[in-house]
């Protein structure tokens, strides 16, 4: 089990802080469903790189995934209006819902067609190389770098976004630079876990997170926490069963974040994050 199980244990591992991190942006931000949109965005870059004959693994596959998903943040930054008619979510709806029709598309002049969409889809962490690893590692070193740097101006237009209109900040360039460097994660992730399991570390150990604690410290360590014990689990349970690795991944968080609100429902209602907390 361990010469198999070895490098996704360790994506498991080296990958999900950034991506918990990046979820509780999404969660105050209350466009939940972007980051699947965004992967389904770098997925159809990768497939018209299949079409044209690049592996998904190429470089060129990713450069052309990467350009999908930065055109994607030009249009969500764009459409963050502080009152609109037209929800943002719909926007990002709209962008999941013709990026998968687009890919599907594509891939149907593949020899190969259904497979590589079950494989964007659901993905398989457990044929995940050591090269893939650590080029994915380095990239989220690199992006969190950045969000350390700029993370007084990134907290302050997710948590604070009345303020920052206030203080009359380029809130629409902030968002794009936020959903570029977002884009660049989901873009080197999508193709090694799939669109489901980005969507699933983004997302379930955030709302667990937030869930159980107040303060955005207590809620980045939660959050790492579940996505250890999810991500190791899922691995667990997809060997000892001979179950697809995504899909039990997947399951295992579900079943942390009932666990998770069982928990929250003999706790007191949990206040709002505090920013200096």
């Amino acid at each position: 089990m361990w010469e198999i199980m070895f490098w996704p244990s360790a994506a498991c591992i080296l990958l999900p802080w950034l991506l918990v991190y990046l979820g509780l942006h999404v969660i105050q931000r209350g466009i939940i469903f972007i980051d699947i949109a965004m992967a389904q965005m770098a997925s159809l870059g990768i497939c018209v790189g299949v079409l044209l004959g690049y592996e998904p693994e190429n470089v060129m596959s990713y450069v052309m995934g990467l350009g999908v998903t930065l055109a994607g943040a030009a249009i969500f930054s764009m459409t963050a209006k502080r009152s609109s008619q037209v929800p943002q979510e719909a926007i990002i709806g709209i962008s999941y819902v013709v990026s998968a029709a687009a890919a599907i598309l594509l891939l149907s002049r593949s020899a190969h067609g259904n497979e590589e969409i079950r494989n964007m889809l659901v993905g398989d962490i457990t044929v995940v190389s050591a090269a893939e690893v650590w080029k994915c590692f380095v990239v989220f070193v690199a992006v969190g770098i950045i969000h350390f740097i700029f993370r007084k101006n990134f907290m302050l237009v997710s948590f604070q976004r009345e303020e920052a209109y206030r203080l009359q900040w380029s809130v629409r360039w902030w968002d794009f630079f936020f959903y570029a460097t977002f884009g660049i994660v989901v873009t080197i992730f999508v193709r090694v876990a799939g669109v489901l399991l980005v969507f699933s570390y983004l997302i379930v150990p955030a709302v667990c997170a937030v869930t159980l604690a107040r303060s955005i410290p207590a809620r980045l360590l939660i959050g790492w926490g579940i996505s250890l014990l999810g991500g190791i689990g899922g691995l667990y349970v997809s060997y000892r069963g001979d179950f697809p690795s995504g899909a039990a991944i997947v399951c295992t968080f579900g079943a942390l974040l009932i666990i998770s609100s069982l928990i929250a429902l003999v706790r007191p209602r949990i206040s709002p994050p505090r920013l200096n907390a």
